[in-house]
C-alpha cells in the first residue's frame, strides 16, 4: 500500500516520513520554479536518506533540477513526454472515468478524485465518491491512488475500492494514523 503525502514544508515532510509515507509529493502552489527548487532541496535530501520516493507537483523541470524520483501532473500541466524521457515516475490526475481511461497506460499511477470534498483544493472537481473510485480502479490497469478528503477514518475504504494507495494533505501530520487504518483493513 502506498501512502502518498503531499507537503509544502520540511517539517511536514519529516513527520510524513516518520509516519510511514512511501511517497512525498512536494506541492507548492503559486510560487516560482526557483522557489520550488530552493525550498525542495532539504525535503528531497530527507527522502533520499530514508528511501522514500520524492515527487514534484506540476513541474517537470523542477523535478529534474531536484533529482526527484517523479512528477505528478494535473490536467493543465505539460511535460509528460519529457518526464518519461528522463525516467521520472509519472503520475497523472483523473477526476472522471474518461480522464482515467485517457491516462491509462501513459502514467505510472493515476491520482483519482477527489473522492470526497477537500478544502485543500478550492477549485477541485465535484467528488467522485467511493463508487466513482471503484469504477476507475476496475476500468484501468494503471495503479490508482485515491485523492481528496482522505483521512484515517476513510483511507481503508479507498483501498477496498481497489486503490493501491491513498494521498493525504491535511492528514500529513498524522500519517501514522492513516497508515494504521489502511493496514488494519488489509
Amino acid at each position: 500500500m502506498k501512502l502518498h503525502v503531499l507537503v509544502d514544508e520540511l517539517e511536514t515532510a519529516r513527520l510524513a516520513v516518520e509516519g510511514g509515507a512511501t511517497v512525498v509529493q512536494w506541492r507548492l502552489k503559486d510560487v516560482s520554479r526557483a522557489d520550488v527548487v530552493e525550498r525542495g532541496r532539504a525535503p528531497r535530501s530527507l527522502c533520499a536518506r530514508r528511501g522514500v520516493a520524492f515527487v514534484v507537483n506540476d513541474d517537470v523541470e523542477a523535478a529534474l533540477m531536484l533529482g526527484a524520483d517523479g512528477v505528478h501532473l494535473g490536467r493543465g500541466d505539460h511535460g509528460a513526454e519529457r518526464a518519461k524521457e528522463h525516467g521520472l515516475v509519472l503520475g497523472l490526475s483523473a477526476a472522471s472515468l474518461e480522464e482515467a481511461r485517457a491516462a491509462n497506460g501513459h502514467a505510472d499511477y493515476i491520482g483519482a478524485g477527489p473522492v470526497w470534498t477537500t478544502p485543500s483544493k478550492p477549485d477541485a472537481d465535484p467528488p467522485i465518491g467511493v463508487e466513482g473510485l471503484g469504477e476507475i480502479c476496475a476500468a484501468v490497469s494503471t495503479p490508482v491512488v485515491a485523492i481528496g478528503g482522505i483521512n484515517a477514518d476513510n483511507a481503508a475504504v479507498c483501498i477496498r475500492a481497489g486503490a493501491v494507495g491513498v494521498a493525504v494533505i491535511r492528514a500529513a501530520r498524522d500519517a501514522a494514523a492513516v497508515r494504521r487504518a489502511v493496514d488494519a483493513a488489509l
